[in-house]
């Protein structure tokens, strides 16, 4: 069972909530929300973000499924994509900014990270170490021989 935070809101309007902010921050790459629903939509834009990069057409259905409007679906699917294609997550960042006038609600703007204009700037993506090759069982066998320490000959006893 997944943990989530319920907004105070009924399961319908929250996930209508959820559903119209993700497609808004692909669309405009930068909102402000406060900090528990920016904390919801994270989660749920690097979702998206990672279905848009693997680019199948079962990933475009369930992304469809979510966002609201083709142009924010053609957007993740091309422009976001290729952006983060060296990036393996963490595509958003959380900025807090000042407290809500009305009701002292804490507010933060959520963006997408290496794009113009951002905030911040952000950090280089770590590398990814390279995927070697499986070895065949026979090399496997030599070389784990070749670093076994070696082994002592005992002397026959008298």
């Amino acid at each position: 069972m997944t943990k989530f935070r319920k907004l105070g809101r009924p399961t319908g309007h929250r996930m209508s909530m959820l559903r119209t902010m993700v497609s808004q921050l692909v669309k405009h790459e930068r909102i402000e929300t406060t900090v528990a629903k920016a904390k919801e939509i994270r989660r749920l834009a690097d979702n998206m973000v990672q279905l848009g990069k693997e680019g199948s057409l079962c990933a475009a259905r369930r992304a469809a499924a979510f966002v609201r409007g083709d142009d924010v679906l053609h957007k993740l699917f091309t422009e976001l994509a290729y952006r983060y294609k060296d990036r393996a997550g963490g595509y958003t960042r959380l900025l807090r900014t000042r407290i809500r006038v009305g009701d002292a609600a804490p507010m933060a703007y959520i963006e997408f990270i290496d794009r113009e204009n951002e905030l911040r700037q952000s950090k280089p993506p770590t590398p990814q170490p390279p995927q070697r090759e499986p070895l065949d069982p026979w090399t496997k066998s030599r070389l784990s021989r070749q670093f076994a320490p070696p082994k002592e000959e005992k002397s026959p006893q008298m």
